[in-house]
């Protein structure tokens, strides 16, 4: 029996699970040490019969709510929802939290990704700029920063999905 493979839609990918996953739409600005953006694909590729459809590719930028300090930028980590309750609770600090009915975002400091790959299906997304699903504020810090630490959720999402914690480190010699 033969298996067959059903495409998916450009801006979409699939995690080891199998369930699928967005690709957030990559910031027009480039910072050293980061990735180049990604652009869109062209319409003509979505359509399986050759018409042409147009791309959505709506996004919105997570608002940070006012009073609180964005010095550092605003990246967001996202996760499926499934995993949101779990990861909240599991915290010692928390920072601004977004969700919709699929995914819960956390804000991190900007170039939270430097040196540091996110498990799938975890996305993470420069610029705080995610698929627009209408997420909503679900939890508001207590102080004055928006982020919640990055490495400690880097290292419960890691724990969550059953993927060892990688990093590159700074390369490690003898003394002589």
């Amino acid at each position: 029996m033969a298996t067959r493979m059903i495409p998916l839609l450009p801006g979409t990918r699939r995690s080891l699970t199998g369930e699928r996953v967005p690709d957030p739409r990559r910031s027009s600005e480039h910072r050293p040490g980061t990735r180049s953006a990604v652009g869109p694909a062209h319409p003509r590729d979505l359509g399986a019969t050759g018409s042409a459809r147009p791309l959505d590719l709506s996004a919105t930028r997570l608002e940070v709510p006012v009073g609180l300090h964005t010095g550092l930028g605003c990246d967001a980590v996202g996760v499926p929802a499934r995993f949101g309750f779990k990861i909240l609770s599991r915290l010692p600090a928390k920072g601004c939290v977004y969700a919709d009915s699929d995914w819960w975002w956390w804000l991190v400091p900007a170039g939270s990704d430097q040196d540091v790959t996110w498990p799938l299906p975890a996305c993470y997304a420069r610029g705080a700029e995610i698929p627009d699903r209408r997420p909503r504020l679900i939890h508001h810090p207590d102080g004055t920063s928006p982020y919640t630490p990055p490495i400690p959720l880097y290292l419960l999402v890691c724990q969550l999905t059953g993927i060892a914690p990688s990093w590159a480190g700074p390369p490690v010699s003898s003394a002589r």
